[in-house]
């Protein structure tokens, strides 16, 4: 794979000077495109030790408007970002649309140095690799073109650079203690980079392999590559955008099955007051040992609430955080995204609010959002949810394997209890403002959203992060069956910690 870059590619001076003027012109045209259009761009700036990445990033900057692109050095993990998972770091530096972002330091670094160090397994690093490849494709979708740059050079090469580079009274810091651990063990380090390469050179995400050996020749070869990768984005994007405009139609309501999860609940199910007040007071009274048992190993807590308006998220969730240390957790109310959160990836406003180690986070409505209300009102394209399933999917399993503990609840009530409780709000004073016309809209189409949630509880329970249903009609009922259902999961999670 490398052999290509190890064949002496050089440009001499004055040709450099000859092309450098219209490269950096068509940079500036083409940034200009993208701040006009719905792309973030992020270009990965990779390779081994001491071939000029940042000397490659300096000159991106300085030939392109610094007010649309920012540099990111992701190298030493802090404190915040080591109590979270591994991509949390990454999708924080997402640019928004119109921006792009460099990276240098990426998703790759990890993984191929914990194998050269033997620190992971080949099978571990493949598993590796292939989340890079999802997470790369579904940026891609989410019109975020990742442009992958990896400079080489020849083992001699890099020794004669290094050494250079040490003695230069200018430039000697740029050899670090790590180059020079790293180049003593350059073969293993060409393998498995290569492996890595293989494995995630995809139509989506692309490596380019650059010759790094000559300065004039790499600084041609990144900025006319990367011209020829945004004209590619930008024609891409324009297809798919006439594609979808062409297509615009109201989405085909789904129909619930005669028989499924949720008609099969029975909604009569409840609680006397005496009952109630009992079992609230025995998990009430269980829960703060158990979640201060959960912040001394170090581990965090992911509550989702969806189920239909008026479902009684709001108080159950109260009758949960009554047993919390108000210090440890964290109620975030879902609504429509705000406009910086429509600027990125779907999946990025839940991601920079994942809990540290400890902490617990409460969603009143989620991600969820894009296979209930966004399919059936049309805000999301068809492709776009029916791929948000797999997504949220990987989502949640990175969330388990980092040893966050998610557990979701649906609330499911009766069209007939959903209309005596919409009454209840109008009719009380300090309960109308939960009423909007949107509550009554979706009413209309109840059968059509009992379909949605079926199908995204099919989809989406697993082991790691399943799905309660909760029957609802009766409050009491449902708050008791949350809180035990919390209480045993946490038990069952501390047994295994």
């Amino acid at each position: 794979m490398f052999e290509t870059a190890e064949v002496g590619n050089k440009v001499d001076k004055a040709t450099y000077k000859q092309e450098v003027p219209g490269v950096r012109a068509e940079l500036l045209d083409v940034q200009r495109e993208v701040a006009a259009s719905d792309l973030a761009p992020v270009i990965h700036m990779g390779g081994v030790e001491g071939p000029g990445k940042g000397e490659v990033v300096n000159l991106l900057l300085a030939w392109m408007d610094a007010r649309g692109i920012e540099a990111h050095a992701l190298w030493d993990i802090t404190d915040e970002e080591r109590e979270r998972p591994r991509f949390w770091r990454f999708w924080r530096v997402l640019p928004p649309r119109g921006q792009t972002a460099i990276l240098l330091g990426s998703w790759y670094t990890d993984p191929i140095i914990d194998r050269v160090y033997g620190r992971i397994d080949d099978f571990t690093l493949e598993r590796e690799m292939r989340r890079i490849r999802d997470f790369e494709r579904m940026l891609h979708q989410e019109g975020v073109p990742v442009v992958k740059f990896w400079l080489h050079l020849a083992r001699a090469v890099q020794k004669k650079q290094l050494k250079k580079l040490a003695a230069n009274p200018k430039k000697w810091w740029l050899v670090s203690d790590q180059a020079v651990r790293f180049f003593k063990r350059y073969q293993e380090f060409r393998q498995v980079s290569e492996t890595a390469l293989r494995l995630t050179s995809t139509g989506a995400a692309p490596w380019h392999i650059i010759e790094a050996a000559d300065w004039r020749y790499r600084n041609l070869a990144v900025t006319t590559t990367l011209l020829q990768a945004l004209r590619d984005a930008l024609d891409e994007a324009g297809a798919r955008r006439a594609k979808r405009n062409a297509a615009k139609r109201k989405p085909a309501l789904p129909k619930p099955r005669k028989i499924n999860v949720i008609q099969q609940l029975d909604l009569s199910l409840a609680l006397d007051d005496p009952e109630y007040e009992a079992q609230l007071l025995k998990y009430q009274g269980m829960l703060p040992k158990l979640l201060r048992q959960l912040h001394d190993v170090g581990r965090s807590l992911i509550l989702v609430f969806e189920g239909p308006d008026a479902g009684g998220k709001g108080g159950t969730i109260r009758r949960l955080t009554e047993a919390m240390d108000a210090r440890l957790y964290r109620v975030i109310s879902v609504a429509a995204p705000t406009d910086e959160e429509a600027a990125h990836p779907y999946l990025w406003r839940f991601w920079r609010h994942l809990p540290r180690q400890g902490r617990v986070t409460i969603y009143d409505r989620s991600w969820y959002g894009r296979v209930l209300v966004e399919r059936i009102e049309g805000f999301a394209q068809r492709e776009d949810w029916r791929r948000a399933y797999s997504e949220i999917n990987d989502f949640e399993a990175q969330l388990a394997d980092f040893g966050i503990i998610v557990l979701k609840f649906w609330l499911a009530i009766g069209a007939d209890e959903q209309l005596q409780r919409f009454k209840d709000r109008q009719t009380t004073p300090y309960k109308q403002y939960k009423l909007t016309e949107e509550d009554w809209r979706n009413r209309q189409k109840w059968d059509a959203y009992e379909a949605a949630a079926c199908d995204m509880i099919e989809r989406t329970s697993t082991d790691y992060a399943p799905w309660v249903l909760v029957e609802a009609n009766d409050k009491r009922w449902a708050r008791i069956k949350v809180l035990r259902s919390v209480s045993q999961r946490l038990k069952q999670e501390l047994r295994s910690s």
